[in-house]
Order: C-alpha cells, then structure tokens, then sequence
C-alpha cells in the first residue's frame, strides 16, 4: 500500500525504459497469471456486490425489527422520520400528492407553507432534488399498485448503502492489491455500524444521500492519482469523479465545507510534490511546475472538477449564493492564481524551497480571505455567518451570546468526540491498527515530504531510470493519508462529522494491514524481512482479525436481529390526529422547529419556522418564535406570533422544564442570555443580566388567567402537548 522503490534518472542514459521492457522477449507461460488475476477480478467483484448487498439487507432488517414499519399505521411511520428528516419527506410526498409533475414542481418553487407568509423557492434554499428525482420516478414508472411510497423511498436509501460499502471495498482493494482488505473493510463498517452510519433510524438525512456518493468519489480518485495511467483509463476515472462529485453536491447542503477539506489535502500534497501530472516532462527547473499548458497537474484537474459540479448546482438551485459565496471557490481560485505567479515554488535548495512554501502558503490563505469577503459583500451573504460564528466560539476564540451559535454549540452532536467512540472502536480491533498503521504512514510521508523539498525532480516520471532503494509513497496512498488525518481532526472537534472519518478509517486501516509494502517495513525494521514471512504475516493477520470478529460479534449481531421491537409515541400520534381532525387546511402552526417538521408532514398544515436552519431571516424568525419558552408579556409574545400569521402554538413540556442539557444550554437558558435576562435555578449569572420582571410564558400560560386568557386558549392537552389557540381581536373584548 504504502512504499514504492523510487527511481532516479541517470544521467547520459539515452535509452527509455519503456523501450527496454518492450525489447524483451514475451513470455507465452504469462497466460496462466493472466488467468489467475481474471478469476481474481471476478471472484472479488461478486464478494464486493454481496458485501454491499448484505449490509443494506441488515440495516433494512434493523431499522424494520426496531419500528416493525411495515405493520404500524402510516403516521406512525411519518412521525418516525423526526427533525428535519419529516421536513424533506414532506416534499417527497408532496410531489406525489400533486396532480401533476409540473404542477408539484411549480408548488415547489412557489412554496409558501413552510413558512409562513413567506413564499420561497424549496429547489434554491433546500437540497431536495432527490426527493424531486424519487417522487418523478414513482410516478413514471407507476410503482402505485406494486409498492406503497415510503417503501420505495426508504428501500432507495438502504440501497446507497451497499453503493457505499461496494466503494470502500474497492478503494480499500486499489491501495492494497487485494480483495481481501476490500471484504476486511466491508467488514469493519458493518461491525462499528453505530459510529460509521446512522441510516437506519435518520433514512431521509442529507448525508445518507450523500456519503455514498462521496465514498464513489474517494475511490475514483484513488484510481485516478496513480500513476502512469493510460488516457483511456485517466478519461473514464476522472468521468465518475465528475459524476459522482456532482451528486455528492446537490444531495448535501454542507458539500461546501466537505469540499473544502478534500481541497486543503489536494492543495498540501501539490505543496509536497506527492502527486504526479497528468504529462509527464523532464525535470526543467524553471519550467516543471510554472503553470504551462503542457503540465496539466491532476490536482488542477480535481480542482476543476469541484469547482464545475458547485457551478453545477449553482445553476441547478436558482442562483444560490451561499454557493458563491463559499470558501472552497475562494481557496481553489487563490491557489491556482498564486501558483500561476510563483513560477519557481519547487526548485531551489531545501532552505530555499521551505521559505518558499511558506511564503506560498501565506499569500494563498490571505487571498482566499479576502476574496471571500469581497464576493460576500458584493453578494450580502449572511446565508452561513451562523457557522462561521459557531466555530470562533468552539475553538476559544472569544465567548459569544449569540443565540444562533450557542444553540450548536449546546448540541451534543457538534461537540467533541466521546471516549466511548474509542472504547467501541478498540473493542473491533481497528482503533490499534489504525493507530499503528496512521504512524507508520505519518512517519513515511514525512520522509518523503522532505526528499521531495530536497530534490527538484518529481519521482513519478517516466525518465531513463536505475533503481535505487529509496522509499517513495505513492500519490494515492498519499491523498488518502491526508483525507484521513484531516477529516480525523474534524471528527475529533465535531462528533456529528465521524461518519466522514471512521468509514475511511475502516478502509485505510484494512488495505494497510493487507498491503505488502506495509509490512516489509516493519518486518525490515525488527530485522525479520523475508519474502516468506512478509507473504505469510500479510495473509494471517486479516485471517486472524476476522476469526476474533466472528467469533466476538456473530452471536451478538444474531441477537440484534432477533431483538423486536415496536415503535410507540402515543402523544404526538394523538396530537397529529387532532390538528388533522379539528383545524382547517389553512391554520398556520408555531412551535419547536423538530416538531413543525412533523406537523408539516404528516398533516400539511403551514409552518412558521423549521430545521433547516441555513437562511439569516429563518434563523431570526426562529428566535422569534422561540420566546414562546422566555420571559415574556403574554400581549408582547401574542404581536411576535400574530406577525407571522400563527393561528395555533404548540408548547411541549419537554422544552419548557428541560433537564437533558446542563445549566447554561438548556433552550430556555439560551433565550433568557440572548435576551439579557437571569438564568432559571442555582448558578452564576453574567453581571450585566437583569432579572426579567415576568414569569416565564410556557410555564404561566398553563393557567389559563389573565392576561394569558386574554389572547390565547387551550384547546388541546396530553402529557407532551399543550395546543393554544391565538384569539382575534374581536374575541378580546
């Protein structure tokens, strides 16, 4: 996986090595290897397509024996879909329900139920084109009479999941020459299934529409970072990158930031002269890497591929700014500039080449900031200030009050990873491996980091060549060490971002352990190298580790299929079937963003705010509707919702006396520091927070006095839910 022999030209030496091998006699016994790696392809292939086929089968089969979806009523498996998941099914059902494609499209575009007296485009503002695609394609080929649409929509999902599994499993078997680290890795996934997806119980989230694509897109472009590849195959690999980035983007909001990453590790293995160009040229000092049309740098071209397919969608979502106004065009566009203008980066001395890079780096990062907030400001994006704000508070760049930011930063899921992501990770065997084999690699492309600083030349050439035992680290491998290392620091920082990390890691840490090179190094290093003993510990070792994992995981995987359960909220199903029954198709509904998603879907009704938080006015008109659990006026908080049309609030108990979160982030806390007020309970308080001079309004209302009585009536109660009806006017006298 990990090392090649690098060769070094020789001066003088006018004969290609190219023409050398061509000169020798063929040999006709080359038919048998020929074969033998045929069957190989093939035996390998089919293991690949039912590793995939079985992990969706098993998640399939979970996500039915933990529900038993196909027997529970249909708002049932509506309110299953929680959070912002209902909120993209209601489109998928929408589409369906309409009377036509054209007509679904246009109420799409023309939306004016998700928030209220507020007509919005759902194609720019949402990445819902999936849910477009699915709902056409039902239609089409009139799958009514065969299969109900939630079956059609759920099993769609499931089956990205064996796309997903299918391109580790072929990644994992580029880098390591082997099916076998393929089928380890399947493996792997499906065992650390807690931390390496969450598609069972989340089906319509954006990143299980997405990661597969992302993982098609890893593995075609570790085939296309090798080097010496035929055009043919340099033209079909970077095809499916186009493809596969492409879907990757229109199918996930934060494809942005996902993207930027995947640029930052392009962009530090061009720095270190890791990855070859697409035409090789001899090693002219002032010339190689001056930005000639003749060297087309496979870095430039995956830059190219990400910058079309965020165009791409651009176009696709109605001129979607937040997409202009994005990092990673920013960054692509300052690095390929400064590299156009920096003829001489990678000659020099080492000294030299260091303090070159430096000053590179420096020039790229201010570039990329200042043209940023110049397209911002032309632009007046404030789509994603929310997040920028979020990360200066979590890396202790200043405290802030802002309501938006501390509701993420309360959110167990962008917080640090927990420990008992580690604890289950050791307990598959892979946390110690990957530790093992993530030093070794480190270690590895260090040295050759600064060789490459050293030397002008770059090793992937077809020069005239003699062989020198120098250690070399092939681009793919290389791009993979750094996607790893930095998408392990942004699972580190945010738990919510591991499935990008532990997914590759499963993959990395099996074409590791079943790479050749992996362990001629370390058997060199101990001194017990032999042919023999790299052979034997290559095969053993993967053997080893998945007789441990079946014997330690096959009975409890039996007894998680066997375990049935049945899904059972009786609150919200009643409060569903009430606001269907007994309030008109036109009322307008405020309350939790979680909870209007779900009302949203299963009944219809308008909405005043919802999940999908990346818009500055719906984050604002959020806020707003949140005061409804702050310390209030009853006639103050009656104007808020009167102002954007709500007939009937929802105030859940869970939220006013919640105690999940600690003091401090509990939603109540975040509204009273927003609004300058004295935290509830025992505690410190800023010293510039007042105490509100009312109660509290979720509480209070539930007296039904006045002044509450004055302009709200309860007209629904159970143990969850408490449904307020807002009077007219001409009700208050």
């Amino acid at each position: 996986m990990t090392f090649l022999k690098r060769r070094r030209p020789v001066k003088g030496t006018e004969e290609h090595p190219r023409q050398q091998e061509d000169e020798q006699p063929k040999d006709k016994s080359r038919s048998g290897p020929t074969a033998i790696k045929h069957a190989t392809l093939v035996v390998g292939g089919f293991l690949g397509l039912f590793l995939g086929l079985i992990t969706s089968v098993y998640v399939t089969t979970l996500h039915e024996n933990d529900l038993w979806f196909s027997s529970i009523q249909e708002v049932e498996r509506e309110i299953s879909f929680r959070t912002e998941c209902g909120l993209y099914y209601s489109y998928y059902k929408q589409m369906l329900q309409a009377p036509t494609i054209i007509q679904g499209l246009k109420e799409l575009m023309y939306d004016n139920h998700t928030e209220s007296r507020r007509t919005i485009n759902l194609l720019k503002r949402m990445n819902i084109y999936q849910e477009v695609f699915l709902s056409i394609l039902y239609r089409i080929l009139s799958l009514q009479n065969y299969l109900e649409p939630v079956y059609f929509y759920v099993y769609t999902v499931f089956g990205l999941q064996a796309l997903y599994v299918i391109s580790l499993y072929m990644t994992s078997w580029l880098l390591s020459g082997t099916w076998i680290s393929g089928a380890l890795a399947a493996l792997w996934y499906i065992l650390n299934r807690i931390d390496t997806t969450r598609v069972e119980f989340t089906i319509p989230l954006r990143e299980n529409w997405s990661l597969p694509f992302f993982a098609l897109q890893i593995m075609a472009i570790t085939y296309y970072l090798r080097p010496q590849l035929k055009p043919f195959q340099q033209r079909l690999s970077l095809t499916l990158i186009v493809v596969s980035t492409f879907l990757f983007c229109i199918t996930w909001q934060f494809n942005q930031f996902i993207l930027l990453i995947q640029a930052v590790a392009l962009f530090s293995l061009d720095c270190l002269n890791m990855v070859p160009a697409s035409k090789a040229l001899p090693c002219i000092q002032e010339y190689l890497f001056s930005g000639s049309t003749e060297v087309k740098q496979k870095v430039r071209s995956l830059y190219l591929v990400q910058v079309v397919s965020l165009l791409l969608v651009w176009i696709l979502q109605f001129n979607n700014t937040m997409l202009l106004g994005s990092l990673v065009l920013s960054f692509i566009l300052a690095a390929l500039v400064v590299q156009h203008f920096q003829k001489n980066l990678k000659c020099g001395t080492f000294a030299i080449r260091v303090a070159k890079l430096m000053l590179h780096l420096i020039v790229v990062l201010s570039l990329t900031i200042l043209t940023n907030n110049i397209i911002k400001r032309i632009l007046g994006l404030e789509s994603d200030e929310h997040i920028f704000k979020f990360l200066k508070a979590k890396f202790g760049f200043g405290a802030t009050r802002d309501f938006d930011a501390k509701l993420y930063l309360c959110e167990e899921a962008f917080g640090l990873l927990p420990h008992d992501t580690f604890q289950r990770l050791l307990h598959t065997l892979i946390l110690p491996l990957y530790l093992l084999v993530l030093v070794v690699t480190l270690i590895v492309a260090a040295i050759v980091a600064i060789g490459n600083l050293g030397n002008c030349s770059t090793p992937f050439q077809n020069l005239p060549v003699k062989e020198e035992k120098v250690i070399v680290m092939r681009p793919d491998v290389a791009y993979n060490l750094m996607h790893n290392v930095l998408f392990g620091l942004l699972a580190l920082s945010t738990m919510r971002m591991k499935y990008l990390w532990t997914s590759h890691v499963c993959m990395f840490s099996s074409a590791a352990i079943c790479s050749h090179h992996f362990w001629s190094l370390n058997l060199k290093a101990i001194r017990l190298y032999s042919p023999q003993w790299v052979r034997a510990v290559r095969f053993a070792v993967p053997i080893l580790i998945c007789i441990y994992l079946y014997h330690e995981f096959w009975p409890k995987i039996m007894a998680e299929l066997s375990d049935l359960r049945e899904f059972y909220d009786p609150d919200t199903v009643e409060l569903m079937n009430w606001i269907n029954m007994n309030t008109s198709r036109d009322a307008v509904f405020a309350g939790s963003m979680q909870l209007l998603a779900g009302i949203k879907l299963c009944t219809g009704r308008t909405i005043t705010n919802h999940p999908h938080y990346e818009d500055k006015k719906l984050r604002d008109r959020t806020k707003q509707i949140y005061q409804i659990y702050s310390k209030r006026p009853p006639d103050e908080v009656y104007r808020i919702l009167r102002l954007y049309g709500t007939n009937y609030i929802v105030v859940e108990d869970s939220i006013c006396y919640e105690r999940r979160h600690s003091r401090g982030c509990r939603l109540r806390d975040l509204l009273d520091i927003a609004n300058g007020h004295v935290m509830d309970g025992s505690g410190e308080n800023d010293p510039d927070l007042k105490t509100s001079p009312y109660p509290r309004f979720c509480d209070e209302i539930k007296s039904t006095a006045p002044p509450y009585s004055t302009y709200f009536s309860r007209v629904f109660k159970n143990k969850t839910f408490h449904v307020y009806r807002l009077k007219k006017k001409k009700e208050m006298h």
